[in-house]
C-alpha cells in the first residue's frame, strides 16, 4: 500500500503547497539586449505594475525600482541586482534582475546562486556576446535550467537558423525551439507556437492580444495562407517540419537538468512572444530545489527554516544609513520576530521588519517560504554567504568570491576622515562590490575589482555616503590567488620571501598578488606544496 510508504514524510510536507507555488529565476543578458524591457513586461502580466516604462521612469515606489542608486540613474545601467515578486496564474514568481554591465559580473554570478532557473535574453541583431558566454559558464557549472528568449525579432538581424546554431556552438548548450518566427525585421509577421499549435500574429507598435492568436492544428489549413501569405506559409511549413524532425517534443527532464534550453522568439518592447514564454515557464520551470551545505543537502520541504545571504546593499536611503541583506529562503518557513541561528557569528538574531519586494501586499511580511527572497535590515551583522538556520550549524556552499582583475591602492585625501574611510571600505566590500586586501605586514589598502566602473562607484559612494575623499592609484597586479598548503612551514617561507606580493583579505586569509601570468605560473611550478585558488568560498 503506497499510502503507508509515504507516511513518514507527511509531517515534513506541511509547506509543500507553498513550495509548489513558487518559481525563482534570474533574467540575464549582455547590456542592451532588452533585459529591463522584458522584466517590465513580466511585471505587467503579473499586475505588479500598471504602465510600461514604469521600471525605467521610477514610477514604482523608490525601493522597488530597477536602478537603486544615484550613480546608476546617471549612467542608465543597472548596477545593483533587484528583486521583484509578482503573481501569475496562481504562481508566486520571484524575479531577480541582474546588472548586464560586465564590470558587475560578480554580483550577477552570486545572484545565480540564489535562483532555481534562468532566462537568458539574446539580441537577434548581435547574437551571442562576450558577457553572455561568461554568464553561461557559471550557469553550466551548476546545471541551472535555462530558457532562451531571442529578442528584437522586429529588427533586421541574423537568420533564425544561423542564430540557433551560433547560440548552441558559443554557449555549449542544446536548444529546443518552442516557437518558430515568421521572417524578421520589417517583414516580421509573428511566431508559430509548436506546443500550443497556434499562430500568433505581430503588428508593430501594438500589444499582442487574444484576437491575434489563431489555433492551427494542421499547418496545411488554407487559413495559414490567408493570414500570412502563401510564400511565408510555405516557408513556415518547411521550418516546422525541419524543427519537429530534429527536436520532436521537449523532454522536460533534459531542460530541468540543464542539458536543453527551450527557445522563444519575440520582441520585448512590443510585448510580443513574452506571454508564450511566461506560460511555458510556469508550466515547466523548477520549483525550489535542494541546496548543498558543508554537511548535507538541505531539501526545501524540510520542517526547519534555513537560508543564506547572497547580496547586501548599503544605504538604499542615504538619509537613513540602512543596509539591506537579501536572504534566499532554502527550507522551512521564515517568520517575522523569530530568533534564528546566525551560524558564523554563533548568535541568535531576529527581524522586526523583514520585507518583500514590489509585492502587492504591504511591504513588511509575516512569513516567507523556500524560493522567496526576503529583505532584512542589517546593522552590520551580515556578510555575503552568511547562513541562518533554526539551530543547525552548517554553511550553504557554492557562493564564490572571484579573483579580481584590476587592483588599485586607496589613498586617503583627508586624514581627519580616516575612521569614516575604514568604515566605508568595510561596508562597501561587505556588499561584494569589490574585494579589500591589506598589504601583508603593512596597512596599505588595496581594492580588487572585476571592472573599472566599480572603482568609480566606490569612490563616489565613499564621498557621498561616508564623507571620505580618496584617490585610487593603479597597481601592476594581474590576479589575486588565495593560498593554502598542508605544509605550514613552506607557506610561511613563501610569505616571507614574497612579502611585496602578499596581502590578506578581509577575513585574514593569505592572498598572492601576481604581476603577470608568467610570474603566477613560475610560482606555481616552484612551489608544488602550495595551492593557488582563483575563487574563495566566502564563508570560510
Amino acid at each position: 500500500n503506497l499510502s503507508n510508504f509515504y507516511l513518514p514524510l507527511r509531517p515534513i510536507m506541511k509547506y509543500i503547497n507553498e513550495i509548489n507555488k513558487r518559481k525563482t529565476f534570474a533574467i540575464i543578458s549582455h547590456p542592451d539586449a532588452g533585459k529591463t524591457t522584458l522584466t517590465e513586461k513580466f511585471l505587467l502580466f503579473g499586475g505588479a505594475i500598471q504602465t510600461a516604462g514604469a521600471v525605467k521612469s521610477n514610477k514604482i515606489k523608490k525601493h522597488a525600482t530597477s536602478d537603486f542608486m544615484e550613480i546608476e540613474r546617471q549612467r542608465g545601467i543597472s548596477v545593483a541586482t533587484s528583486v521583484m515578486t509578482f503573481e501569475y496564474k496562481g504562481f508566486l514568481i520571484n524575479l531577480l534582475d541582474t546588472p548586464g554591465h560586465k564590470d558587475f559580473a560578480e554580483d550577477t554570478y552570486r545572484t545565480l546562486t540564489a535562483v532555481d532557473s534562468v532566462v537568458l535574453v539574446v539580441d537577434s541583431v548581435n547574437g551571442v556576446e562576450e558577457q553572455t558566454r561568461r554568464l553561461m559558464e557559471v550557469i553550466s557549472m551548476r546545471n541551472t535550467p535555462v530558457f532562451v528568449f531571442v529578442n528584437k525579432m522586429d529588427r533586421d538581424g541574423k537568420n533564425r537558423f544561423d542564430l540557433l546554431e551560433e547560440i548552441e556552438k558559443e554557449l555549449k548548450i542544446q536548444l529546443h525551439a518552442m516557437t518558430v518566427p515568421i521572417n524578421s525585421g520589417k517583414d516580421f509577421k509573428g511566431v508559430y507556437d509548436l506546443h500550443e499549435k497556434s499562430l500568433v500574429l505581430f503588428t508593430a507598435g501594438t500589444k499582442a492580444n487574444d484576437e491575434d492568436v489563431i489555433k492551427i492544428n494542421d499547418l496545411n489549413d488554407p487559413v495559414l495562407d490567408s493570414k500570412i501569405g502563401e510564400k511565408d506559409a510555405n516557408v513556415l511549413r518547411e521550418d516546422v517540419e525541419l524543427i519537429d524532425g530534429v527536436y520532436g517534443e521537449l523532454n522536460i527532464d533534459d531542460y530541468l537538468s540543464g542539458k536543453t534550453a527551450p527557445v522563444f522568439f519575440g520582441s520585448a518592447v512590443n510585448n510580443f512572444g513574452v506571454k508564450e514564454m511566461l506560460d511555458t515557464f510556469i508550466r515547466i520551470a523548477p520549483t525550489p530545489r535542494p541546496r548543498h551545505t558543508t554537511i548535507r543537502d538541505v531539501k526545501p520541504e524540510e520542517d526547519k527554516f534555513s537560508g543564506f545571504i547572497f547580496k547586501i546593499h548599503a544605504n538604499l536611503d542615504p538619509k537613513h544609513r540602512d543596509r539591506i541583506a537579501f536572504l534566499r529562503v532554502c527550507s522551512g518557513k521564515f517568520e517575522r520576530n523569530t530568533f534564528y541561528n546566525h551560524v558564523r557569528l554563533e548568535k541568535d538574531v531576529r527581524f522586526n521588519n523583514p520585507y518583500s519586494f514590489l509585492a502587492r501586499q504591504k511591504d513588511v511580511i509575516e512569513e516567507a517560504y523556500p524560493g522567496d527572497v526576503v529583505g532584512l535590515f542589517d546593522t552590520g551583522n551580515f556578510k555575503i554567504g552568511d547562513t541562518l538556520t533554526e539551530g543547525e550549524n552548517y554553511f550553504f556552499t557554492g557562493i564564490p568570491s572571484f579573483s579580481p582583475e584590476i587592483f588599485k591602492e586607496v589613498v586617503n585625501k583627508d586624514p581627519m576622515k580616516t575612521k569614516q574611510l575604514e568604515k566605508g571600505l568595510m561596508q562597501l566590500t561587505d556588499e561584494g562590490v569589490a574585494q579589500l586586501f591589506t598589504q601583508f605586514g603593512g596597512n596599505k589598502k588595496i581594492i580588487g575589482c572585476v571592472g573599472e566602473l566599480q572603482f568609480e562607484v566606490i569612490q563616489y559612494r565613499l564621498l557621498q555616503e561616508y564623507g571620505a575623499s580618496v584617490q585610487m592609484n593603479s597597481l601592476p597586479f594581474y590576479k589575486a590567488c588565495w593560498l593554502t598548503s598542508n605544509d605550514p612551514k613552506k607557506l610561511d617561507d613563501f610569505v616571507k620571501y614574497k612579502q611585496a606580493n602578499i596581502a590578506e583579505d578581509k577575513d585574514g586569509h593569505l592572498v598572492y598578488l601576481a604581476q603577470s601570468e608568467w610570474f603566477l605560473n613560475t610560482e606555481r611550478t616552484n612551489n608544488p606544496d602550495i595551492e593557488f585558488h582563483f575563487t574563495s568560498e566566502i564563508h570560510k
